[in-house]
């Protein structure tokens, strides 16, 4: 490509790709893992899911540009890219949200195999295929999928869902209780969802609130905790896109892990914000994503009683961001503006994890 476009990532520090991100244009996508029947060689010859995710975010100016980009990368490369950090043996396909301010879409992958599915109002995805026959364009390569499938017959009417998922990790993953927790709460809010809300929904877990233990957090939580062999994953970092027309978005990313523990940040395309964030590595140093991680594992060894120390603070500092961002879209402030003001909230939520860092004597070692 001659010309690739502004993005704001979030993304694995030791990925090229990224889980989620927002283009200069307001083509905002997300993708998740699945796992398919579709037989993968592991050589690591293809893509993966989050690459996809990068180059169409770089290359594309609305959701049809986005989905044709990834079509023809998944036809050209295929999907055979080491998805895991230390695990050199997770490999998997992916599911993507891809929308804007006029238009939104699911797209599941299975090898190079995909369907499309229009969102007409609200849409939420998870670890799982859910498109079957309700798919409103499909795609169907030949390749092989994993013994004994490969002797599968092609149902009719055909199912996506149906057809390619694979049981027992889509089944462990509790991907269905997820997607339909996420979908549920949105559905629930009746066209009054907002911003607050959304942050809300990526913060919440499968018990109530005042019995909710970290320690038996299982994969059903939307905000993830690992607790080991079986449920080995942590959300490490969330996103609300707020897509405009005329004006700025507003990118709010965590950059931190726990989002039931964390401050959504707002940045700006356009803006120098991010130009020297420091980036985390692979052990504790000076970034806020290993500032906050510190603070979340020492909350979270007595988690009902050290979040009711720092969740006041979390509170104002959330709703002190969302009260000074929507004054600022009312008045149209210039890009200037909203840079110093986007400086501003993430030195504010740096501060809050260097200064309880300090006060509580938590251990922490930067490389």
């Amino acid at each position: 490509m001659k010309e690739t476009y502004e993005v704001i990532l979030s993304k694995p520090f030791q990925m090229w790709g990224a889980e989620m991100g927002v283009n200069e244009f307001g083509l905002a996508i997300g993708n998740e893992a699945v796992f398919t029947r579709v037989k993968i060689k592991k050589d690591n010859a293809g893509l993966t899911g989050m690459d996809l995710l990068r180059l169409a975010l770089e290359r594309s100016k609305n959701p049809k540009e986005a989905i044709a980009c990834i079509a023809q990368l998944l036809e050209a490369f295929g999907q055979d890219a080491c998805g895991g950090y230390k695990n050199n043996d997770f490999f998997y396909h992916n599911s993507f949200i891809i929308a804007d301010s006029t238009s939104a879409y699911i797209l599941e992958t299975a090898g190079k195999s995909w369907a499309l599915k229009i969102i007409p109002t609200i849409g939420s995805i998870s670890n799982g295929l859910q498109i079957g026959t309700d798919y409103d364009e499909i795609h169907l390569a030949e390749e092989k999928l994993n013994f004994p499938f490969h002797y599968l017959p092609k149902p009719k009417p055909f199912s996506f869902q149906g057809y390619f998922s694979d049981f027992l990790y889509t089944t462990a993953g509790k991907a269905k209780k997820r997607q339909n927790c996420s979908f549920g709460m949105m559905e629930s809010q009746n066209g009054r969802f907002n911003v607050e809300k959304a942050m809300a929904i990526l913060k919440t877990h499968d018990k109530d609130e005042e019995v909710f233990e970290p320690k038996n957090a299982t994969t059903a939580s939307l905000c993830m905790h690992a607790t080991g062999y079986t449920n080995p994953s942590t959300t490490t970092g969330s996103m609300v896109a707020e897509i405009r027309n005329n004006i700025p978005s507003t990118v709010w990313l965590t950059g931190t892990s726990m989002p039931c523990l964390s401050v959504f940040i707002p940045f700006f395309l356009g803006t120098t914000t991010l130009k020297n964030f420091p980036q985390p590595g692979a052990s504790p140093d000076n970034s806020l994503w290993w500032k906050a991680e510190i603070v979340h594992r020492w909350v979270c060894d007595d988690y009902q009683n050290r979040k009711k120390t720092i969740s006041q603070d979390l509170f104002l500092l959330q709703a002190d961001f969302l009260k000074k961002e929507s004054e600022l879209m009312k008045d149209r402030a210039s890009l200037k503006t909203l840079e110093t003001f986007s400086s501003e909230c993430l030195q504010k939520v740096n501060y809050f994890y260097s200064r309880l860092i300090q006060k509580e004597g938590i251990r922490f070692s930067p490389a």
